[in-house]
């Protein structure tokens, strides 16, 4: 019998994306965290718990002998919906199988890996379920094998589900892990758990193979939160459930005490934090139970942090889709549910609360506290040419209302098995391909465009914006937080740093901006000319008039106090 105080496992992060749960950096998901408290829990000492991310292997071939000389090498990995990254690429295959022939020891294999794996993370993709050479495949909860594996004294487990009391107990015993993460802890945002599951049961979505919602206790969300913050987290995302506003409740109507006691005790725990943001919002709630719902968000813009997104799963504005699909939204009632969010939750820090949407000249210069995103999915059952209209004029008629929405999100399918998808295939999405980018191009100019004006105008200020990379003369950097927008600044700066940022001018998707405030004694000319209203001929004679006591001493026909004034602070409000 393996004596657990004796062993030496390696867990290997190739990250994780699902409906429900995001794990690519600067996200850490909850997978890592569980399976290291489960060992823990089980009997393995904490120091004899190593963790690496892919990228980390990716670049230093040295930790590799981590994965050779554990005693149990852990995976955990997977991919159910497509996306595209910035702070790190997922795991391909044959990196996978390469950690299990690297290991001499035990091998486990785990997470949302276990629905399927396909050639790329990619929409229009069909998948199949492959052990890539592992001893053991989790088929159910990778950290309940974890914990039974080493109880067995690696023998072997039965494929089972935790449940929430071992999470309990896992959670915080696993918060060690953030510490050694690469991005810890300026950079790195830990992905909580409320619930997981799912009362609908959509054609295409892995979320209701978890079952029927099962709720965490607020008091044991709020434990890890502070076990986590106490480890020097300071990010947070309530995003691993399918509806946000249905916690604590029967998974369907929603409880706005029990999301009081949630993100009051979360504040009380983490006074200093930096980021707390959401994802999954489902419409269909907001619409049944519109004054629960109201008094639900008004709780949550209370005491979250500006620029949060509440996810929105309408998939399709077309009624043939969605009754083929079983999606339990029209567009109708999805319109309903983004204008009360809008009311609800879209002011700004500044305006009273519960006056959304707050847009405008005279608006307050920060980002709203909690907007809709919309999600549409192409390649579903039925799908025809007039989906793409009727997605188009939903959107449309979202933006003519004066609404806003955070972000749109637009994607073609990808199928696995034990979803009604599967039987379908990824045929429609790539019959579709050239309508589906033709269509995308229109959304992205037509709307995403002059929503983003909208929503961030020149002047808004982006506080605590990450230098991540640079590209053709550019900085690019994002804020922490649930779908943050990509911001282009003039130059190459050092990288790593965190600055303010006012925005000076707008993309599809992202936005352009400069330091803020901005030392018009120090700036260069690409960040003169890209404020809105100064030429190179305005920009060349601030230059030259330099030096200046105030602001008020520059010439130029543009209001500079947007762009050069007192800095609004860093972190939460």
């Amino acid at each position: 019998m393996t004596d657990p105080a004796t062993l030496d496992v390696t867990i290997v992060d190739g990250y994780v994306d699902e409906p429900a749960h995001f794990g690519v950096p600067p996200y850490i998901s909850t997978y890592p965290r569980y399976t290291a408290g489960a060992l823990v829990d089980a009997g393995v000492p904490a120091e004899r718990i190593t963790y690496h991310t892919i990228d980390e292997l990716r670049d230093d071939r040295m930790l590799w002998a981590d994965v050779a000389d554990a005693d149990l090498v852990c995976y955990l990995g997977g991919m159910t919906v497509p996306g595209k990254y910035v702070g790190g690429k997922p795991a391909e295959p044959d990196e996978v199988r390469e950690i299990a022939w690297t290991a001499d020891g035990t091998t486990l294999m785990g997470g949302p890996v276990k629905f399927g794996v396909g050639d790329e993370n990619a929409g229009a993709t069909e998948t199949e379920r492959d052990d890539l050479d592992y001893d053991f495949v989790a088929k159910g909860d990778v950290e309940a094998a974890a914990y039974d594996l080493v109880e067995s004294g690696l023998e072997g487990f039965d494929n089972r589900m935790r449940d929430n009391r071992e999470i309990d107990r896992w959670a915080s015993k696993g918060a060690f892990v953030v510490e050694q993460h690469p991005n810890h802890p300026e950079y790195l945002i830990c992905e909580m758990e409320t619930s997981r599951g799912c009362p609908y049961r959509c054609s295409f979505c892995t979320e209701p193979l978890y079952g029927d919602p099962s709720f965490r206790s607020p008091n044991s969300v709020v434990s890890e939160v502070g076990e986590l913050y106490d480890r020097g987290a300071r990010h947070f995302r309530l995003g691993r459930q399918a509806d946000i506003l249905a916690y604590g409740g029967d998974g369907e109507k929603p409880n706005p005490d029990a999301l009081r006691e949630l993100y009051g005790g979360i504040r009380e725990v983490a006074p200093d934090l930096g980021t707390l943001h959401l994802d999954n919002m489902n419409p269909i709630t907001v619409v049944e139970w519109p004054e629960l719902s109201r008094e639900g968000i008004r709780v949550i813009a209370k005491h979250n942090t500006p620029g949060d997104t509440a996810a929105f799963g309408l998939e399709s504005a077309d009624p043939v889709v969605q009754e083929a699909n079983n999606l339990n939204v029209t567009a109708e009632e999805c319109f309903q549910a983004v204008r009360i969010v809008n009311e609800e939750g879209g002011w700004r820090p500044g305006d009273e609360p519960g006056t959304g949407p707050s847009t405008g000249p005279d608006a307050p210069r920060r980002l709203p506290k909690l907007l809709p995103g919309i999600n549409l999915l192409h390649g579903l059952k039925d799908e025809r040419e007039e989906t793409y209209e009727l997605n188009q004029q939903f959107l449309q008629r979202v933006y003519d209302a004066g609404l806003m929405l955070r972000r749109v999100n637009i994607r073609q399918v990808m199928t696995f098995a034990g979803t009604e998808m599967n039987s379908e295939g990824a045929h429609i999405a790539h019959e579709h391909k050239s309508l589906f980018k033709r269509y995308k191009t229109q959304v992205r100019e037509e709307i995403d465009n002059p929503m983003l004006q909208r929503l961030a105008p020149p002047g808004t200020v982006l506080p605590d914006v990450h230098l991540e990379y640079h590209e053709d003369g550019t900085t690019f950097g994002r804020q922490l937080g649930t779908y943050p927008l990509l911001v282009g600044l003039p130059g190459e700066r050092e990288l790593g740093r965190t600055i303010d940022v006012a925005v000076v001018g707008h993309g599809y998707r992202s936005v352009t901006g400069v330091p803020y405030p901005l030392d018009f004694n120090e700036a260069s000319m690409k960040e003169l000319t890209a404020i809105p209203g100064i030429g190179k001929g305005t920009a060349g004679d601030i230059v030259v008039n330099r030096p200046y006591t105030s602001t008020e001493e520059v010439s130029a026909d543009v209001d500079l106090w947007k762009y050069a004034g007192s800095s609004s602070g860093s972190g939460a409000d």
